[in-house]
């Protein structure tokens, strides 16, 4: 068949790319809100088990009795507390991710001579996969500081307005131009090494493992099959490759995100009280953090919260590939 001129134009190269990159926004941003939604209340007893190594005495026992206080106390609202956030950066995680990762595999083929519709070996792909986390780490630090110190809110006392009742919680936006007011620009990346690191290590193994995995199924069907010939995932291997994928990156580097939470909701849980001329306290470093909690609990608290975490990454990471897949075997 020949190929029409227009189709090799420069204009129609760059629309075909920004069209490629429409759709993988689009439908990273759809899969990791869906996601986000479902996993919630999990994530907030993460955040509050994690935030707690640090403190004198822990206000739950583990996470199914954070689960319960958290209903009891505060009922539905409260175990979705923080929810526009994280839903916001999952939309922006998982348009990030998945953009990056198809964009970086791009660089990758260019770079070794293949051709663009090439599959690449297993640790290219990781390669990719880790510099779409560090891209993303950049976007994501700010929405999950607003989003640990919301998750965090009803654990400290309220001030008491003039009603005699509690004064009203701050919303998102309330509680970014006070992160912002007081610490300036900055201050929305505190916590930015351990994303860094849960980012572009975790990445690599979430999408590494989804290509392996994957990979198996493929050749599974392969051998029962031998007259198929589809590279196309099935509804059910997407979700399986998915759910392996998940699991992987939440426990591979979980101390990183449990010395995050604890420095992005230190102000809230362990404020530090001055007199006048005392000297301002050091910023918290993510070194120094790692081994307070260390020497606090030991590994047991870098991985507060790790079992609830890898639990609900499980089937929330199976519906993110689950309806990306689907997606663009649908509609390209």
């Amino acid at each position: 068949m020949e190929t029409s001129p227009d189709a090799l134009s420069p204009e129609s190269g760059s629309s075909s790319a920004a069209l490629r990159a429409v759709r993988e926004i689009g439908y990273g941003s759809l899969a990791g809100m869906v996601s986000k939604v479902f996993e919630h209340p999990f994530d907030l007893t993460k955040v509050r088990l994690q935030s707690q190594v640090l403190d004198e005495k822990a206000r739950f026992k583990g996470p199914i009795d954070c689960l319960v206080q958290t209903w009891k106390n505060e009922g539905v609202r409260g175990l979705y507390r923080g929810l526009p956030a994280p839903v916001f950066g999952a939309m922006v995680e998982n348009a990030s991710l998945f953009f990056s990762y198809s964009e970086f595999q791009r660089v990758i083929r260019h770079v070794t001579h293949r051709p663009q519709d090439d599959k690449l070996p297993l640790y290219q792909l990781a390669i990719a996969a880790a510099g779409a986390g560090t891209v993303t780490s950049f976007f994501l630090t700010p929405i999950e500081l607003v989003k640990c110190k919301m998750q965090v809110q009803m654990l400290v006392q309220r001030p008491v307005g003039l009603d005699g009742k509690p004064q009203k919680l701050p919303g998102p936006i309330s509680v970014f131009m006070s992160v912002l007011r007081t610490t300036g620009v900055r201050g929305l990346w505190l916590g930015q090494t351990g994303t860094l690191i849960r980012e572009s290590g975790g990445t690599a193994a979430w999408f590494g493992t989804k290509e392996y995995v994957s990979s198996l199924l493929l050749a599974r069907r392969g051998s029962s099959d031998p007259g198929s010939s589809s590279t196309d995932l099935r509804p059910w291997e997407s979700a399986v490759s998915g759910a392996c994928a998940g699991a992987m990156f939440n426990f591979v580097l979980f101390p990183a995100d449990s010395v995050k939470s604890a420095m992005q909701t230190e102000e809230e849980l362990r404020p530090k009280s001055l007199k006048p001329g005392d000297p301002i306290p050091k910023r918290a470093t993510f070194g120094g953090t790692f081994m307070a909690m260390y020497r606090a609990q030991g590994l047991k608290g870098l991985y507060a919260g790790c079992g609830v975490t890898v639990a609900r990454s499980i089937p929330s990471s199976a519906i993110i590939f689950l309806i990306y897949d689907g997606l663009k075997k649908t509609f390209g």
